[in-house]
C-alpha cells in the first residue's frame, strides 16, 4: 500500500492511497491522517498529475539520521567505521515534499546531496527489541540528507549543517509493504548518476538502527529515521537537480535554488 499527502488548488493537505486505473496514476482519497484514523476511503479520486505532492509525513517531533551507514561512504569521506550507530537529530522544519526546492544557504559553499532510505515509524515506543521492529514501523519512503560539508567539519557537530530549513526532502509517498533489506538506492545530479548503492551494505540494518534509536529516546508515530547514504556524495549548486530512487518505492527530486 502506498500513501500519499497532496494539495489541489491550494486546498488543505489530503492522504490518499496511489494507485494505477486505465494506466492512469490515481489518487483514491482518505478520510483522515492514516497513522492516526487507519484507512478509509471517502470515495472521492483524483490523477496524481493534477495534484502537488507533499512530504508524505509530517515527522511528529524529530528526524532521526544515522551516520556513516555504510562503509564505502565512510571511506569516501577518510571516516573510520562506527562499532554503533551514529546518530543525529534534523528538526522537523528541515522537511519538505517531492519538486519542492532546496535553499542553498549564504553560510556554506559546500552544499552535498544524501540519498537514503527512510522508516516511518507508526506507533509510539521505546526499548523495542529488534524482532518486534515491524511492529513499530508503518512504512519506507526516500529522503535526501542534504548537507552543508563545510559546516559539518567547521562546528564538528551536525545540527548547523544539516539543520537547515529544506535539508529533508521526504517523498514521494509513503510504502508500507515492502521488503528492505536489499534494495537499490541510486542518486542522480542533473540525470547523471552519482550514488548507486543496496540496503543490504547497510552496516546496522533497519531492525537494529529502530532498536538502538529507542533504547535511548522514545519514538512517536510520524518520525523519520534516515538510514545512512552509500557513497558517492558530493556538491550540488543552485540550478541542479537532484533525483533520489529506491526500488519498490520510486523516485524523489528537488531542484537547488539560491537563498
Amino acid at each position: 500500500m502506498r500513501i500519499a499527502r497532496f494539495t489541489r488548488a491550494d486546498d488543505e493537505p489530503r492522504f490518499a492511497l496511489v494507485g494505477v486505473e486505465g494506466g492512469t496514476e490515481m489518487l483514491a482519497v482518505l478520510a483522515g491522517d492514516p497513522l492516526y484514523t487507519g484507512v478509509s476511503l471517502t470515495g472521492d479520486k483524483v490523477p496524481v498529475e493534477e495534484v502537488r505532492l507533499l512530504a508524505p509525513v509530517l515527522p511528529r517531533s524529530k528526524v532521526v539520521g544515522i551516520g556513516r551507514n555504510y562503509a564505502d561512504h565512510a571511506a569516501e569521506l577518510g571516516n573510520e567505521l562506527p562499532t554503533e550507530p551514529l546518530v543525529f537529530l534534523k528538526p522537523n522544519t528541515s522537511v519538505v515534499g517531492p519538486n519542492d526546492p532546496v535553499m542553498y544557504p549564504q553560510q556554506t559553499q559546500d552544499l552535498h546531496f544524501e540519498g537514503e532510505l527512510a522508516v516511518v515509524i507508526g506507533r509510539i515506543c521505546r526499548d523495542v527489541p529488534v524482532p518486534d521492529v515491524p511492529k513499530v514501523v508503518h512504512g519506507y519512503t526516500i529522503g535526501n540528507d542534504v548537507t552543508a560539508r563545510d559546516l559539518q567539519d567547521r562546528d564538528g557537530q551536525w545540527a548547523r549543517a544539516k539543520g537547515f530549513d529544506s535539508f529533508c526532502p521526504l517523498g514521494p509517498w509513503i510504502e508500507t509493504d515492502l521488503d528492505v533489506t536489499d534494495l537499490a538506492v541510486r542518486t542522480t545530479l542533473n540525470e547523471e548518476l552519482r550514488q548507486d548503492g543496496r540496503t543490504s551494505q547497510l552496516i546496522f540494518d533497519v531492525p537494529t538502527l529502530v532498536a538502538h534509536v529507542s533504547s535511548f529516546m522514545t519514538l512517536l508515530p510520524g518520525d523519520v529515521i534516515l538510514t545512512g547514504t552509500p557513497a558517492g556524495v558530493g556538491p550540488m549548486v543552485p540550478g541542479d537537480r537532484v533525483s533520489v530512487s529506491i526500488d519498490g518505492i520510486g523516485t524523489l527530486t528537488n531542484q537547488v535554488v539560491a537563498s
